[in-house]
């Protein structure tokens, strides 16, 4: 595969399960990527795995100053940015609007709506002056559901496609092209997380619950989200922005 070839991705969130497998297939696509994340140790592990095509840039989302210090490794490693794969996010805590403290609420929307914001920010006039670009943002089921115990998060996924839409009108008349990839449930620890959080004594029943909505009954795999993100950002999705994508094996046909 080579339809990312010459490209360079920044991708945040980068030593999770999406994030990996959607760094591995960008290099495998011809990509080069800057793998963006808070563990210095991780990122560099999968920096030796991808090889030269692959830089770091220890970063936390809701800084300013990371951001612009991660964007700035497109620029002097490998002369541009071309993507940017805004996919770090935390699934926050579980319990209902009434019992949930208002700093767990913060926390989440902190990194997953306030981290997106800042990651548009300063990609998009970075891609302004190359005339084109394509920036995939994380969402979920739970941008297009509701949940009960979730608050923070829903609020969270629903805030992101609602910046990608006004992002993908502002960012047209330059060709780049904002989208959401939106999973369902994916075998990743995130989701073992949510299945221990919403049932601490049995994760199992909690796992068998939401298979009952999802009409394939299993869990997609991380390698399944990365494919149609690699498919976003190439140039056969030169006609598509401002839309969602899902990945969730038909749990959002109702």
């Amino acid at each position: 595969m080579d339809n990312l070839n010459g490209k360079t991705a920044l991708i945040t969130g980068a030593t999770g399960g999406i994030g990996r497998a959607v760094a591995e297939t960008f290099v495998a696509s011809g990509a080069n990527v800057v793998l963006a994340d808070l563990d210095r140790n991780a990122l560099e592990a999968l920096a030796a795995q991808l090889g030269d095509k692959a830089a770091i840039a220890v970063c936390n989302v809701t800084s300013e100053a990371d951001t612009d210090k991660a964007v700035q490794v497109a620029l002097d490693r490998f002369g541009g940015l071309d993507i940017a794969v805004l996919n770090a996010g935390i699934e926050g805590k579980v319990a209902p609007i009434g019992e949930m403290a208002l700093a767990d609420f913060d926390q989440v929307m902190n990194v997953n709506v306030r981290g997106v914001f800042i990651g548009l920010s300063k990609t998009m006039p970075v891609m302004a002056k190359r005339k084109g670009g394509s920036i995939v943002i994380l969402s979920s089921t739970a941008g297009r559901q509701g949940s009960p115990g979730l608050s923070p998060y829903i609020t969270s996924k629903h805030a992101v496609m609602g910046l990608m839409k006004s992002a993908a009108m502002e960012g047209a008349e330059n060709n780049i092209r904002v989208n959401t990839v939106n999973p369902g449930p994916i075998d990743t620890r995130m989701m073992r997380q949510i299945e221990l959080n919403a049932s601490p004594d049995n994760p199992d029943a909690m796992k068998e619950a939401l298979l009952v909505g999802i009409p394939m009954k299993r869990y997609g795999t991380a390698q399944e989200v990365a494919e149609i993100i690699t498919f976003l950002s190439s140039d056969r999705a030169s006609y598509c922005t401002g839309n969602y994508y899902g990945v969730d094996g038909g749990r959002t046909t109702g």
